[in-house]
């Protein structure tokens, strides 16, 4: 038998392997394993296929992309499978959801808490926080951050956040009207709130020290999505050989910033701890104690003391903390303030339902008085539900899972839980794309999916912080908005945004606030 003869059956045998593989495994996809259904019937009749730019599956559909071509590359691929769908990508399945009924099976999926891949990339700049981590990890710390969020911290925060607002309406004292720009002065605004609230630090004295955080982290995120838009660098090996280098300043100046925050309330803490023996008070709960202003991070360095955590897990939730704290909650005030200009009538029926129940000098504002501001409520989850800081969130399956749709995702598998266009589904959102607080009052939402609106997750690992952010929230609009008239600066045709960690958009967005008499 000639030596051509037996490299043409060789050939054979490896093509027909091939092929009986290709059943079970999307081999051009580097060998994913494919979903399947319970019953067997078609895959399509549950969730489409998403075809790829190349013979490779969906490996390389985002490469070359920019952040945000990436955008709206993923926005058109939604538009058009128009119900959830799979793809396969470098050795995974993904199956990417828009639809409430199985974000409800999903984030409820005890077996699913871990988070998806792209969280892996985040794993230099954050480790592994509450935010990246899973198991008994993320259960441990999950359980000692919750305290911090209690009804009497909560309070003690609302007077912070009152302070800060003050002082970011006192930048335009004196003027009648001015142009600013939110995209510049929010995050400010929202990082110095989150130093003085989880971390018992004022930023007045490291002010530039807090832009350069700012700048740094953005230079982090651009790096992040230029891993992801490049599934060579998926591969941590690689990464590390021909990536990596770029971070390393960025990532230094960040965690250098965050260090010296601990070590700032290291001091403080123990000052403060020193001062209650001496006048022989109680310091056994730190949480009800309405004398004590309380920090999250105390938590942390108390727990610290008692062998829960070392100084390397301080580190991954403070980075965590500040970065979700300043971050995502921004992103709601910036597009929040930019929709009080943009609406007129709206920003008018938020002005007389403050006035009706916050006195002029700011006497009563409090977290009591913020509750029954139901209508600015509806108006900031309008704003979440078009604009969510966070677009997409990803889970990761451990074990073959069997959803209720029939669908059987095999282990490793990725589901994409995209936000956006959930909260743009006209299956549960009349006129999708127009700006209606008033669908969130109690008689036009009590038919909808509870799982419609997503701006905070849901399940074991919802945002820990959401009355955090609200209750923030509230309390700058509700002190703009007495200050002052919101008047557009920009067209929201012309937005541009952009894939980041969270919700990006190119432009720089402005308002116009005009001194109301």
């Amino acid at each position: 038998m000639s030596l051509g003869l037996l490299l043409l059956i060789g050939l054979g045998t490896a093509i027909f392997w091939l092929y009986r593989l290709n059943r079970e495994y999307y081999v051009l996809a580097f060998f994913a394993k494919r979903v399947r259904t319970k019953d067997g019937r078609p895959l399509e009749s549950i969730a489409p296929i998403a075809e790829g730019r190349t013979i490779f599956g969906n490996c390389f559909d985002l490469y070359g992309r920019n952040d945000a071509e990436v955008f709206t590359d993923l926005r058109a691929k939604v538009k058009k499978m128009g119900r959830s769908y799979i793809e396969y990508v470098m050795g995974r399945a993904k199956f990417c959801i828009i639809d409430a009924e199985n974000f409800d099976n999903i984030l409820n999926d005890q077996n699913m808490i871990s988070k998806g891949l792209g969280y892996k990339f985040l794993h230099p700049f954050l480790r592994t926080g509450l935010l990246t981590s899973t198991g008994q990890k993320w259960h441990s710390r999950r359980k000692m951050l919750t305290p911090t969020f209690h009804f009497n911290i909560l309070s003690q925060f609302a007077e912070i956040f009152k302070a800060e607002s003050f002082k970011f309406v006192q930048q335009f004292e004196g003027k009648d009207e001015v142009s600013i720009s939110l995209s510049e002065l929010i995050p400010r605004f929202t990082l110095n709130s989150i130093c003085e609230t989880a971390m018992g630090i004022k930023l007045d004295d490291m002010a530039a020290k807090g832009d350069r955080y700012r700048e740094n982290f953005s230079m982090i995120e651009k790096r992040f999505i230029s891993r992801i838009s490049n599934p060579i660098y998926w591969n941590d090996n690689i990464y590390r050989l021909f990536g990596a280098s770029k971070d390393k300043q960025f990532l230094e100046e960040v965690h250098g910033f965050s260090s010296e925050i601990i070590a700032k309330r290291r001091k403080l803490l123990a000052e403060e701890i020193k001062e209650q023996r001496n006048n022989q008070e109680a310091v056994d709960d730190i949480y009800i104690n309405k004398k004590q202003r309380f920090a999250m991070l105390d938590t942390l360095i108390l727990a610290e003391k008692d062998g829960l955590i070392d100084h390397v897990g301080i580190c991954e939730e403070v980075d965590t903390l500040m970065f979700e704290g300043f971050d995502t909650t921004s992103i709601g005030l910036i597009f929040g303030l930019m929709n009080m200009s943009l609406h007129q009538d709206k920003q008018e029926l938020c002005y007389q339902e403050i006035s009706e129940h916050i006195a002029d000098d700011f006497s009563n504002l409090d977290l009591n008085e913020l509750s029954k501001l139901k209508y600015l409520e509806c108006f900031v989850k309008e704003t979440m539900r078009l604009f969510p800081s966070v677009p997409v969130i990803s889970r990761m399956t451990q074990k073959e899972t069997e959803l209720p749709n029939g669908l059987i995702l095999p282990p490793g598998a990725v589901t994409m839980l995209h936000i956006y266009e959930l909260h743009r589904n006209p299956k549960y959102w009349s006129s999708p794309e127009e700006f209606q607080p008033e669908r969130f009052l109690p008689e036009n939402s009590k038919d909808r999916h509870t799982y419609a609106f997503m701006p905070f997750s849901a399940g074991q690992r919802n945002c820990i912080g959401q009355k955090y952010a609200m209750l923030e929230m509230k309390t700058l609009l509700t002190v703009v908005l007495k200050k002052f008239k919101v008047l557009p600066l920009i067209d929201p045709k012309d937005l541009v945004f952009q894939t980041g960690i969270t919700l990006r958009c190119k432009n720089d967005i402005k308002v116009k606030l005009v001194k109301r008499v």
